[in-house]
């Protein structure tokens, strides 16, 4: 529906004869109508595109306002004005007499305030008709685009459903009715035939702004659209009785979820399975086949990793809360198993769980923690200058490092049998020395290595991290910005079907995933100022390029 040639015809007494301004009021209804937008938003369109015509007949230095009546139709045009003393321009200014000749409300006024003069009605010509016309129309589509977003904004984080409308380059569009939604490539399920026509269930991951209207994006590859999947074919999930915990997905290979019963009486697997599999079944072929692992939530790590690397048999899980780190040792028959395909199963348990699991054979794990209890008393007899069965008794007793001895107190150390108390003040003595000249021994090492002074004043960052870094040749804090969180905490990587571990830059200090990224988000951040302060208008494409890296 549009704004017809009667509104905006030729004939000068268009505007004034009842059916015309009847028709008008028909008009801004049926357009409000179709659009679903607001009646009173049309009607104030047309005052604002009749306010800029009216602006070229009686010249662009008047203030023009608009009333249209809501009940008959009539238009009224005035001219604003605003009373003066001694008006120097007629166009914008009037004196208090003659304002109160205009209307005699005007008498209350004074001086700086608004009144409003009559103007004529007025021929449209073809390019103020043109002009009023856009306005409106302008108006209209903005209006349409800001209810179609409001309308869609509360749909995020939901199913939607629609019809394939076209593929363009990989991406998938989706006819919603009202609007068009879009698929990206990366976010479809691989291998997936989908042809123009087809209906297709997405999970709305965002809803933008932009300046052409709003855009929609569908995701058929995210773990939420699994989660939203079972929502739907789970009772006992819609009804709040089961809660999924997290979730994971290889799209079209594998996926896992993690489901809680808040009504202990109910067993959560058994009823996401459903009667002889109907309801997981009915997710599965949603997702093109995919192979879903239902895991039972714990609230303890270990039994909740026991669960998630499922079918493997895990004999036991040493926890590491503080770093979130999981040592999961089995036997050598159910190594395979734990690790899964590519590495699939480890993987996708890491996710579910957000923990570092790091699995091996009980011989893997004997050899670690004798090379671990050898290490430690090799530093204690060395630096500390003690036999090596006091060393070993150290560690025994649950003593990591030097630290350790020189924060203990001599009533703790004596406590430990065969140290008696002048040994203990000895010992603690000891480590305080080794710890003082460690110090001075690094700031020196810092000094050598050349470290910018950026870097040494990043906060988070320990003195003996910094020398770690500048042997790494990791010299500036934009060096430090450049890298990713898995290159200072370590992980692993499957080359050739095999698990291999990654040494990190900084993973003998114990930092946590989670603390290795606002590390390096924090100094980009200081990188993104400094840059864009001598970059000026950069600064905006700089800040974009930080903000979208994602840390691996």
């Amino acid at each position: 529906m549009g704004f017809g040639p009667f509104f905006f015809g030729a004939n000068k007494n268009m505007l004034n004869k009842r059916a015309d301004k009847l028709e008008l009021l028909r008009i801004a209804e049926a357009v409000a109508l179709e659009k679903s937008i607001d009646k009173e938003l049309i009607i104030t369109s047309m005052e604002t595109g009749i306010a800029k015509a009216a602006k070229s007949k009686f010249g662009q230095e008047n203030e023009i306002k608009v009333l249209i009546n809501r009940e008959n139709g009539d238009i009224e045009i005035f001219r604003k004005l605003v009373i003066s003393e001694n008006p120097d321009n007629a166009n914008i200014e009037i004196n208090i007499e003659d304002a109160i000749k205009l209307n005699e409300i005007n008498k209350d006024k004074k001086v700086g305030d608004e009144v409003l003069q009559p103007l004529p009605a007025f021929d449209f010509g073809r390019i103020a008709a043109q002009t009023a016309k856009q306005v409106i129309n302008s108006n209209v589509r903005e209006a349409e685009r800001e209810r179609q977003y409001n309308d869609f904004i509360d749909k995020k984080d939901s199913i939607l459903s629609g019809i394939v409308k076209r593929l363009e380059f990989g991406n998938v569009i989706v006819d919603l009715g009202r609007t068009e939604a879009i698929i990206q490539k990366n976010e479809l399920i691989p291998r997936e035939n989908i042809k123009a026509g087809d209906r297709i269930k997405a999970y709305c991951s965002d809803v933008r702004k932009e300046p052409r209207g709003q855009q929609i994006f569908l995701s058929r590859a995210h773990p939420k659209f699994m989660e939203k999947l079972f929502f739907q074919e789970v009772p006992e999930i819609y009804d709040g009785l089961i809660e999924i915990k997290s979730s994971s997905r290889d799209p079209g290979s594998r996926a896992k979820i993690c489901v809680k019963a808040v009504d202990t009486s109910l067993d959560p697997v058994g009823a996401c399975v459903g009667m002889r599999g109907s309801r997981v079944q009915a997710v599965v072929n949603e997702l093109q086949g995919e192979k879903i692992d239902i895991v039972n939530w714990s609230e303890d790590p270990a039994i909740l990793v026991s669960n998630a690397l499922s079918p493997a048999e895990v004999q036991r899980v040493n926890v590491d809360t503080e770093r979130k780190k999981l040592d999961v040792i089995l036997t050598e028959e159910n190594l395979s198993k734990a690790i899964g395909r590519r590495g699939q199963n480890v993987r996708l348990a890491t996710k579910l769980l957000n923990y570092e699991i790091n699995i091996m054979t009980d011989a893997e794990d004997s050899e670690r923690r004798q090379l671990e209890f050898k290490e430690k008393t090799e530093n204690f007899v060395k630096n500390l200058e003690l036999d090596e069965t006091l060393g070993q008794l150290l560690v025994a007793e649950g003593f990591s490092t030097i630290d350790d001895i020189k924060d203990s107190s001599t009533e703790n150390l004596i406590k430990i049998e065969g140290i008696e108390e002048d040994t203990a003040k000895a010992l603690i003595e000891r480590a305080k020395e080794f710890y003082q000249k460690d110090q001075e021994d690094i700031s020196k090492k810092i000094k050598d290595l050349g470290l910018s002074d950026d870097l040494i004043n990043h906060k988070g960052l320990t003195p003996g991290m910094l020398v770690t870094l500048g042997e790494q040749k990791i010299l500036t804090l934009e060096d430090f910005a450049d890298l990713a969180s898995d290159e200072l905490t370590g992980g692993f990587d499957i080359v050739k079907g095999e698990r291999i571990k990654i040494q990190g830059y900084l993973e003998d200090f114990a930092l946590s995933k989670t603390e290795a990224d606002e590390l390096i988000m924090s100094a980009r951040k200081i990188i993104y100022k400094d840059w864009g302060m001598r970059n000026g208008q950069q600064k905006n494409k700089t800040y974009y390029f930080w903000q979208s890296q994602k840390v691996i």
